[in-house]
């Protein structure tokens, strides 16, 4: 992938004036696909939903929890990112469904970490394992799984594939049931568990599909 031009010079300019916006203002590193910059919106001890305000880039409540299950790692995305035509193309190709769209979000990403971190609205580095290929109705959802870089229990797991089944499956069933609202069921599904291969290309096409959706916002930013 080019550099980030957003970030250089014009971009470190405004950050060091302004909160970097965490979708916008923040580089995925110079290493991804394979060690990726995320932004943790929650953490395991969060009993509401946290989600980035796309417009201001600040952490809003989106809604309290439904049930006692909280998300079993730390949550959040990968920043220049988006789920588009690409992203959904691939999510086809796999599944064989067919009209199937991108959700219009950064790439969601879950990491796993020995370390107690007590809350989001921060970065992290982390290296991605594979993930579940989620469709919310009609919509690509993909949800990444990584842990944490250099993180001392999980250093040694390169695949989803090595992880234990259990935390496989806690996390599998955290993202069927935590878009359940009283009196609006979801249509919500997880074809399969993905390798890190295709993480890896997620990350890319998602990557070219931000590039697609926000083509004008370097020229905006630079004429600010």
């Amino acid at each position: 992938m080019a550099s980030n031009r957003l970030m250089d010079p014009i971009g470190k300019l405004m950050g060091l004036r302004y909160k970097s916006h965490p979708w916008h203002g923040v580089d995925i590193g110079k290493d991804a696909p394979q060690v990726i910059t995320c932004f943790i919106e929650m953490v395991p001890t969060d009993t509401v939903k946290y989600e980035v305000d796309k417009v201001t880039g600040y952490l809003k409540i989106d809604r309290p929890q439904k049930y006692s299950n909280v998300v079993p790692a730390l949550y959040g995305f990968i920043p220049q990112t988006y789920s588009g035509k690409n992203v959904a193309k691939f999510c086809m190709e796999k599944t064989g469904k067919k009209d199937i769209k991108g959700d219009g979000d950064p790439i969601d990403i879950c990491i796993l970490t020995e370390k107690d971190i007590v809350h989001g609205d921060i970065l992290v580095m982390a290296r991605p394992l594979g993930g579940f290929r989620m469709i919310d109705g009609n919509e690509s959802d993909d949800k990444l799984v990584a842990v944490l870089n250099n993180d001392a229990l999980y250093q040694d797991y390169k695949d989803i594939s090595d992880l234990p089944h259990l935390v496989v499956d806690r996390m599998k069933h955290y993202f069927l049931t935590y878009k359940d609202l009283p009196g609006n069921p979801r249509d919500v599904e997880i074809t399969d568990v993905f390798s890190k291969e295709d993480a890896f290309e997620i990350i890319t096409r998602s990557q070219k599909d931000y590039q697609q959706r926000f083509e004008n916002l370097e020229n905006i930013l630079s004429s600010v």
